[in-house]
């Protein structure tokens, strides 16, 4: 009767969007060809597109021209095989804002299954770090500074 219970107590589909609706941290649904096909608001107010602008696009919106052929190589990877490592591991990459500006995200990624367990697309959650990836350059640049010093100054 215990796995009844857990069973009626899962959220409803209500209550996953807006779950997915309430969380700080983008999510970003994508299908097998890329095409956006969830937008929660933190993926607006991070990336600047609404939902309007980014439901049906590829993930092409918000991936910076110069890393496109390795970001769709990995893709066809992962819905070709079913595997991928940023399950567990968090990847840093840049991204493209609506105004063109470069941000700095980290994310992991979720396979999404049918009941056949085929591969149905990817769910993202994403982390805008763009202002600790600038402290952390910001601090590099003054270690190096420091470091070419003579000693004793």
């Amino acid at each position: 009767m215990a796995g009844a219970d857990r069973v009626r107590d899962r959220p409803a589909a209500d209550d996953l969007a807006s779950f997915v609706a309430a969380i700080g941290d983008a999510m970003v649904v994508a299908d097998p060809d890329g095409a956006i096909t969830v937008w929660n608001p933190a993926a607006e107010r991070i990336f600047g597109f609404t939902a309007a602008d980014a439901l049906g696009q590829t993930l092409d919106l918000i991936t910076p021209e110069r890393h496109r052929r390795r970001h769709w190589d990995g893709y066809a990877k992962i819905m070709r095989t079913g595997v991928t490592r940023y399950g567990a591991e968090t990847l840093r990459v840049p991204a493209i804002h609506k105004d063109g500006h470069q941000l700095s995200i980290a994310f992991t990624v979720g396979m999404i299954r049918d009941a056949s367990d085929r591969v149905t697309g990817i769910v993202a959650v994403i982390r805008d770090e763009t202002e600790r990836w600038i402290e952390e350059k910001r601090l590099r640049q003054r270690v190096a500074e420091l470091e070419a010093l003579p000693n004793g100054s």
